[in-house]
């Protein structure tokens, strides 16, 4: 496999290509997604962190349908979206998130971006855990657990260790089967979602982030179940 950098994405024809062949449902969630980032937006007070996280959300939340419809986009945006949650993150005191989105980064966005063969029809390389794999994905889901723990409670200090630890080792371990294409990734990515809501409205109501996060996971959530439900996805279709 060659190591060299997909040029295409400077090219703004292959963000139009790369927006063509989804599924219809995925398009309408899109813009109801979209809307609501907006909408929750606007409807607080509206600061630097705030316009940042919309523009996070947005780039995010298109980023996850993008995985969905295995379309390599999600490099690119999975990248822009990530630095900036960074930022949020370490703004709302959620360092385990950090840690979350820079495994992003490394797992899901930089192979997508430097090594084009790596994501050229990924839908055909779909495969399922075996026992002997879900055993070692359990093991490594309790150990990063409890280092992000570690992290959240002995070299920061973060008002909801708990919760992030374990949102963010759902991430990493998801990140991990995503990367390796096993279409259990998306068990992790519904229980994520869910840690995530919980953490993000946590967080809004300690008054550490407003709520648009909130709901943006809320939206990622209904991306999990369109995997699951939408037979025009390839991910268990």
């Amino acid at each position: 496999m060659n190591f060299q950098p997909n040029t295409d994405i400077f090219k703004p024809k292959w963000y139009l290509e790369q927006m063509k062949g989804w599924s219809f449902k995925t398009y309408m969630l899109l813009m109801l997604g979209i809307g609501v980032i907006i909408g929750t937006t606007i409807s607080t007070p509206v600061n630097l962190i705030s316009l940042i996280t919309m523009v996070a959300a947005i780039m995010g939340f298109t980023c996850t349908l993008a995985i969905t419809n295995a379309k390599p986009i999600n490099g690119a945006l999975g990248l822009l979206s990530s630095i900036i949650y960074i930022i949020v993150s370490i703004y709302a005191q959620n360092y385990a998130n950090v840690v979350l989105q820079a495994s992003y980064i490394f797992l899901l966005d930089l192979p997508v971006l430097l090594l084009p063969a790596w994501s050229k029809n990924a839908e055909k390389h779909i495969k399922g855990l075996k026992f002997k794999q879900w055993c070692f994905t359990v093991i490594f889901f309790l150990f990063v657990t409890a280092m992000l723990y570690l992290m959240d409670t002995r070299i920061f200090i973060s008002p909801r260790p708990w919760i992030d630890a374990i949102a963010g080792a759902i991430g990493i371990t998801g990140s991990v089967l995503c990367t390796f294409r096993f279409r259990e990734q998306y068990y992790f990515w519904t229980i994520q979602g869910i840690m995530s809501i919980i953490l993000w409205g946590v967080t809004a109501f300690q008054g550490d982030a407003n709520l648009t996060l909130f709901f943006t996971y809320i939206l990622y959530l209904s991306n999990d179940v369109l995997a699951f439900t939408d037979k025009h996805t390839h991910w268990f279709h």
